[in-house]
């Protein structure tokens, strides 16, 4: 497994999509705001679109990555860090957004378009960054 130290700059990310989650919040359409770094620095940040048929819900992870590759990131300016921020529903304990593992379908898309990124997640008390391939090993791959 490939467990990396967070960077200094990493913070920018969490700050981003804390402050996203913090200011969109609402229950039952936006709970997890995601925020990722390319190589050159860009932040681009997506908001969890809940829907009442789940089917039509979309990520905030695959969100930020679709701003980003609208923006041009891609082969000369990969995807280099990502963390996903979830805010607590009223009813929970715990009052602060918290850092939070992307999802299975999001672990696809990641290893699809950011496979050499840095995902950052909560283990031990703090932060460490993890490749998505050690997120979700032995990923589908279509015979050609």
């Amino acid at each position: 497994m490939n467990i990396q130290p967070v960077k200094p700059e990493d913070q920018a990310l969490i700050d981003a999509a804390t402050a996203l989650i913090k200011q969109r919040y609402r229950v039952g359409r936006h709970h997890i705001a995601a925020a990722l770094r390319t190589r050159s620095g860009r932040i681009f940040t997506g908001l969890h679109l809940d829907t009442y048929v789940g089917r039509a819900s979309v990520c905030a992870e695959a969100v930020a990555v679709g701003q980003a590759m609208a923006a041009g990131a891609g082969e000369d300016d990969p995807i280099e860090a990502i963390v996903s921020i979830r805010h607590p529903r009223p009813t929970e304990q715990h009052k602060e957004p918290q850092v939070v593992a992307p999802c299975g379908i999001c672990r696809e898309m990641l290893r699809d378009f950011a496979p050499d990124a840095r995902v950052l997640l909560a283990a031990n008390g703090g932060l460490t960054a993890y490749n998505p391939a050690d997120l979700l090993p032995l990923k589908y791959q279509r015979l050609e």
